[in-house]
Order: structure tokens, then C-alpha cells, then sequence
């Protein structure tokens, strides 16, 4: 299911209407991609096209090859040719984006996971592949959307890039928002709890999705925070998109050990500041501040007023239930889920289930929600 959100999409088509570069930001779930998608309907397939530059970054060879089969937006009596290096690949690849056309003049090509063509950093001739792409994006005639999941490094890259990129940050969902969502679910109970979903998830589209879809299982005694125990369940649904993003975000970064202990630190207790989180880990302050800057360039953590803290507050919930040696019962889920329900909730949460649903224990009713949003 492609999440819309009006007042972003307007934003996005407002800036290639003026011929700026949007540059999609914003953690796991945050829903980036399905504003690329629903940019794509919004502009129509004959003049946009989605490229996912995450899943076809391999080589640059083969990346190439990919791009131009895939691709419905072709330049005029365009015949692949086998690239002869990877550099060649590269330029390859940026001439096809300068030279596509459409019946009504240049495409729009949105391209999600832009960060990632940092593979190729090692490949000959393609050191500084992440300064050219985006020089080569920003002199191309055609139209661009870019999207990243990864803030801190997107800013890096862009610090001195033309000015034709525009920084947009993916807000978190509005009530409304939520409300149109749950309308394309059943509706009904699901949205008069609209605002509970957008506090428990955090506004994320990703989170928000899963836990309507949860709470139509639920028949019409809708509970926000039972349908939240049960996703966070061993084998439930945010349990396995929580543990995706934690290990996705720690595995780019650097201290792979050190991290976890300060993430298993901060899910304890939050925010704390350097002096606090090196005394716990037990380290100078020097080596603590080099292992939270990596965890602030993956945009796992963020600093406000020297203190650090979670940016998704779901991921420090699954790391409270799942960062240590045993998996947690189902009345640790239930307070869990409790205790961060009261924090985010602007009345006292509704009671807690005495044990996690049965559903969540592998048994989901499976339901045709059509495409689940991605990312």
C-alpha cells in the first residue's frame, strides 16, 4: 500500500516545477519510498520512472545494465552498449539519465537509496563517485528525485553541491494522514484511534501500516496498545522490522561491538550525555565520542543539548526486549510496551493485555492490503 501524504507531495512537485533536485530524508519507515512511488502516479508512467539504486548497485557494469532494461524512459534510438571499464559504466549510466526523453519533453527520474552508489568507491576510477553523481545529477537536463535513508551523510555530500538540490525531511505523519490511511484499511474503529497509532509509531508510515493492518485482525474491540504488544512479539511483524533496521544501521557503521553496548545503554535509559554513557561503557570519553559520532553518521542517534538518544523510538523499544541474552517473555512485552505507550500517549494508555494475541505467534491472518509500502 503507497502511503499518501498531500503536503509533501505538493512540496516535491512544487520544486521539479522550478526545476530543483528534492532530496528525500528520513529513517526506517519513515516512508520515502512510497512518496517516490506516489510521485511516479502522480506524473504518470510515460514521464517518470522509479529507480531503486539500492537493490541495483552491484558492480557498476552490471548496475548499468540494469538501470537501462529497467528503465520504460529510453533516449531516442538508444542501443546498450557493454561498458569497456567501470568508470565507462558510470558516464554510461549518466548519459543515458541526460539523453532519455518523453513525448512531453525531459522525464523525471526517482531514484531512492541515492547513498548507496558508495559501493563502487573501490572499483578504478570511481574514488569520488558520491561528489560526481551528484555534480553529473545537478548539470543533467532531466529531472531527478533522490531519496536516502541516511540524513547525516546526505548533508555531508550536499554541503557544497549546487543549489539546485533542496533538502526535503520526511515529517512524521499527521493525525489526518493517519485517518486517510486507516480509510484505505476498514476504517470504522481503526480511525478514531488515529491518534494513538501516529504517537505509538512514531508518525513513521512503515510502523503505522503494520500496526492498522494489526489492529483490523482485532475485530471491532480495537486496542492501539495490545495490537502494538502483539508486532512486538519473538517472531510479530515490527519485532522483524525493528531488528532490520538496528542491524542494517549497525552494520554500516564502524565499533560493530562498542555500538551495541552504548544502543543496549541508551535503550535503558534516555537521553544521557558523553560523560554519563563513557562512565557505563566504561571507556575514556575520547573512544565514547568516536563510537556516538559513527552511531550519529548512520543516524541511529541524535544529539540535543550534549545528550543522546534514540531518533526511532520503536528501535530503542526493540532493543529494551531484545538486546540481551534471552528472548523476552510475554509479560515483558506487555510492560514494555506499557511503560513506552504511557511515555508517547497523551492520556494514560488503555490497560495492557494480560498476555501477547495468539496472532502474533506466527499464526496472521493474511489479508489482501494490495503493495506494502516499503521503507
Amino acid at each position: 500500500m503507497i502511503v499518501e501524504r498531500p503536503a509533501v507531495e505538493r512540496r516535491i512537485l512544487g520544486a521539479l516545477e522550478d526545476g530543483r533536485i528534492p532530496v528525500l530524508l528520513g529513517g526506517c519507515a519513515i516512508g520515502r519510498t512510497s512518496l517516490l512511488l506516489r510521485t511516479e502516479q502522480l506524473l504518470g508512467p510515460e514521464r517518470a520512472q522509479y529507480l531503486d539504486f539500492g537493490a541495483a548497485a552491484t558492480t557498476p557494469e552490471r548496475w548499468h545494465s540494469a538501470i537501462v532494461r529497467a528503465s520504460r524512459v529510453q533516449p531516442a534510438g538508444f542501443q546498450e552498449a557493454e561498458a569497456a571499464s567501470p568508470r565507462a559504466a558510470f558516464d554510461a549510466t549518466m548519459a543515458f539519465f541526460d539523453k532519455a526523453s518523453v513525448p512531453q519533453g525531459q522525464p523525471t527520474f526517482l531514484i531512492d537509496e541515492i547513498l548507496d552508489i558508495r559501493t563502487f568507491e573501490n572499483f578504478p576510477g570511481l574514488r569520488q563517485v558520491q561528489r560526481d553523481v551528484i555534480a553529473r545529477l545537478a548539470s543533467s537536463p532531466a529531472a531527478f528525485v533522490l531519496a536516502s535513508r541516511f540524513t547525516s551523510r546526505a548533508h555531508r555530500q550536499l554541503r557544497d553541491a549546487p543549489a539546485r538540490f533542496e533538502v526535503v525531511h520526511v515529517p512524521p505523519m499527521s493525525t489526518g494522514e493517519v485517518q486517510g490511511l486507516a480509510d484505505r484499511f476498514d476504517g470504522g474503529p481503526a480511525r478514531e484511534h488515529a491518534g494513538a497509532i501516529a504517537a505509538l509509531t512514531a508518525g513513521r508510515a512503515g510502523y503505522a501500516h503494520l500496526l492498522l493492518d494489526a489492529l483490523g485482525l482485532m475485530g471491532p474491540a480495537t486496542d492501539p496498545v495490545a495490537a502494538l504488544a502483539s508486532l512486538f512479539a519473538p517472531e510479530g511483524r515490527l519485532t522483524a522490522r525493528c531488528r532490520e533496521s538496528y542491524e542494517f544501521r549497525l552494520h554500516r557503521a564502524r565499533g560493530y561491538g562498542a555500538l551495541k553496548a552504548i544502543l543496549g545503554i541508551l535503550a535503558a535509559q534516555e537521553p544521557q550525555n558523553l560523560t554519563e554513557i563513557a562512565h557505563h561503557l566504561r571507556r575514556t570519553p575520547g573512544s565514547t565520542k568516536d563510537y556516538l559520532s559513527w552511531l550519529e553518521d548512520v543516524d541511529v542517534l541524535s544529539m540535543h543539548g550534549k545528550r543522546y538518544s534514540y531518533n526511532d523510538p520503536l528501535v530503542r523499544l526493540y532493543v529494551r526486549l531484545y538486546g540481551g541474552p534471552t528472548p523476552p517473555t510475554d509479560a515483558d512485552i506487555v510492560r514494555e510496551v506499557r511503560r513506552y505507550a504511557q511515555a508517547v500517549l497523551p492520556a494514560a494508555a488503555p490497560p495492557a493485555p494480560a498476555s501477547v494475541p495468539v496472532a502474533s505467534r506466527g499464526v496472521e491472518t493474511e489479508r489482501p492490503s494490495g503493495i506494502i509500502e516499503i521503507d
